[in-house]
């Protein structure tokens, strides 16, 4: 018979053990796109064999989970598709500080405390070449007749990014709310979130997107779909996607890898590969990249309330 000793030094190693096992993987909840975490995840358990377990829903439900397990924290990692996740999470002190050495190349302005971009996207025209209409080569060509109940647009009170665009917009001296106003004298409709306003663009039932991520687009279009990403000429933003550890993490030293790894040469060819704007200024895409577009900023205090509020005016949503 196996004496006490042995039975609790037996339970001791299986403890043990199990924490191994337990230490040996990093959850991962991101804003997508899907396909670049499945691919980064297996990319990154075939190299660490560290495995990757993913929660990939929208910003707001991310933002939501995280709030509702407050009190018993998952996550180790979170990647958004809004930068001011990250800057509003470093103002609470809930980032791990952390700068990986793969980050080098990261300009400045795409890194924080505790946060860095896996990459960026930014808001273009999506325009279907069978529409029957001219090619646009500007915003404000969306407001000629003959684009007349044919635009689709994302709901600024919904997508992030096109918030920012209509806050950027507004503020051009050139532009302004007029440019707004001309788009819903052409009837321009705003149904919904990003792949809302898209999908009839795709169908054919409208002929363009104001306001559509680019890297979904351009998705699309390498799929053969019949559309064509113009970058405006009048400028447009982007929208970098932060990545960043939280101190509850109980898996650092694996979310930290997984970090690396995003950030590496292997990680940041899938990220271009899934027509995103790669983070590191070093790595190629097939793609146009931020020093190929003129920038547009977003005073950081705008009003985002008045700004929306203005827009569902226009637009008749009130």
């Amino acid at each position: 018979m196996k004496s006490l000793k042995t039975v609790l030094l037996a339970g001791f190693a299986c403890l043990a053990l199990t924490g191994n096992a337990m230490a040996q993987s990093v959850t991962v909840y991101t804003a997508g796109p899907g396909g670049l975490i499945e691919k980064l995840a297996a990319g990154f358990k075939d190299e660490t064999g560290i495995d990757v377990n993913v929660f990939q829903a929208t910003t707001g439900k991310v933002m939501a989970r995280l709030e509702a397990e407050s009190a018993n924290p998952v996550a180790d990692v979170v990647i958004s598709a809004s930068w001011k996740t990250a800057t509003s999470f470093a103002k609470k002190d809930m980032l791990l500080d952390y700068t990986s050495d793969n980050a080098k190349t990261v300009p400045d302005f795409l890194k924080g405390p505790g946060y860095v971009a896996q990459g960026i996207s930014a808001l273009a025209i999506a325009w279907n070449p069978k529409s029957g209409t001219p090619k646009p080569a500007d915003w404000s060509d969306l407001t000629k007749p003959e684009y007349k109940d044919l635009i689709t647009m994302p709901d600024p009170a919904q997508s992030g990014s096109a918030y920012e665009l209509t806050a950027a917009l507004a503020a051009q001296p050139d532009l302004g709310w007029k440019l707004f106003e001309g788009l819903a004298e052409n009837k321009m409709i705003v149904p919904g979130a990003n792949a809302q306003a898209l999908n009839p663009v795709l169908q054919g039932a409208k002929a363009v997107v104001f306001g559509a991520v680019d890297y979904i687009g351009l998705a699309q279009a390498a799929k053969g779909e019949s559309i064509e990403v113009v970058f405006p000429t009048s400028g447009t933003v982007i929208a970098p996607r932060p990545m960043m550890i939280l101190k509850t993490s109980s898996h650092q030293d694996e979310a930290k890898k997984f970090i690396d790894y995003v950030l590496s040469d292997a990680g940041q060819a899938m990220v271009a590969k899934t027509q995103l704007m790669p983070a590191r200024s070093d790595v190629k895409a097939d793609r146009p990249l931020i020093a190929d577009l003129k920038i547009l900023e977003v005073d950081p205090k705008t009003d985002r309330k008045a700004v929306l509020d203005r827009f569902a005016k226009t637009f008749g949503m009130e």
